[in-house]
């Protein structure tokens, strides 16, 4: 089997069309790509570091968010550098285990996202509901073992995948009609009996969506039920501040997968799964961190802080 695979590896390709029917748009959509590339990457170490480096942001909520700043740094860098590529060479072609390498990676990192925005929603259910007890509850130990956690189930999802994937035999040259090397794409590719890898799939895809909804709509049910008993507008609007930009994030991040996944495979939907493929995979990792820096009062007043001394140096 190892040496059936090895040879498999050797001998298979993968064309990624990406945008390559519009090829007058190649160069712009370069361009504004790479910008947003950029501003991922700037975005989320500078929010990183931030946190790092300032003793007030030391709190459970700024803990799960460098994670998640992480995280989007990794996916972004997984996908866009050969999405980019792509955009300006005529060889699209990626190796068999480039493929399957880029796939791991990928759906690492987007488990490890959904179960950290759903702790960060408990995180949030906590402060709100339960304040007096949110330092004792929400402990370092507890923090660091939900994050744990969360990259523990992001790679065990991995192997699964992979190994569901590698089990499977392909051969010569396959068209992927997207960006990226996707799940359903790299199986339609398959010319084995694809069944057990297709209750995989859809077993543990539906089990980390059903699992992360549930403890983020659970927690949000508690948090307007709390906030709605409050007896003061300004109270419950301050409540409600609190989690405008992790429930942005989770509306924007679900959203965009449910509506993935919803989109059925036909010809005249190839537009649709692709745009939702780059808003997936590259933009909503720089909107994380613009949504997070924006809309939060304290990241906004420390980069102040840290740009007026940078200023003042000069």
């Amino acid at each position: 089997m190892m040496k059936a695979n090895h040879t498999q590896s050797a001998t298979v390709m993968f064309i990624l069309l990406g945008f390559s029917d519009y090829p007058d748009l190649q160069v712009l959509l370069f361009l504004v790509f790479l910008a947003i590339y950029m501003v991922t990457v700037l975005g989320n170490l500078g929010m990183i570091v931030i946190i790092r480096c300032n003793s007030k942001l030391h709190t459970p909520m700024y803990f799960f968010l460098s994670h998640l700043s992480f995280i989007d740094f990794c996916y972004s860098t997984v996908i866009t550098p050969k999405f980019l590529e792509i955009l300006v060479v005529k060889d699209r072609s990626i190796s068999f285990m480039g493929c399957i390498m880029q796939f791991s990676f990928a759906v690492t990192c987007v488990v490890i996202e959904m179960f950290m925005l759903a702790f960060m929603a408990y995180d949030r259910f906590v402060a709100i509901c339960n304040p007096l007890l949110y330092t004792v509850t929400m402990s370092q130990k507890l923090c660091t073992l939900l994050v744990t956690i969360s990259y523990s189930w992001g790679l065990i999802s991995c192997v699964v995948f992979t190994y569901s994937l590698l089990i499977l035999s392909f051969c010569g040259i396959n068209i992927i009609n997207n960006i990226l090397c996707e799940y359903s794409a790299i199986l339609s590719a398959s010319f084995s009996d694809k069944h057990l890898t297709e209750v995989i799939l859809f077993s543990l895809s539906n089990f980390n969506t059903f699992c992360t909804l549930t403890i983020i709509l659970t927690s949000y049910l508690f948090i307007f039920v709390t906030v709605m008993k409050m007896p003061s507008t300004s109270g419950r609007h301050k409540a409600f501040s609190t989690c405008a930009s992790h429930l942005t994030a989770v509306t924007i991040f679900f959203g965009t997968i449910l509506c993935l996944y919803c989109v059925p495979s036909s010809k005249s939907s190839w537009l649709i799964i692709r745009v939702s493929t780059v808003f997936c995979s590259v933009v909503i990792p720089m909107l994380n961190t613009l949504i997070y820096s924006l809309r939060n009062k304290d990241v906004k007043e420390i980069f102040m802080k840290l740009m007026n001394i940078k200023l003042f140096s000069h």
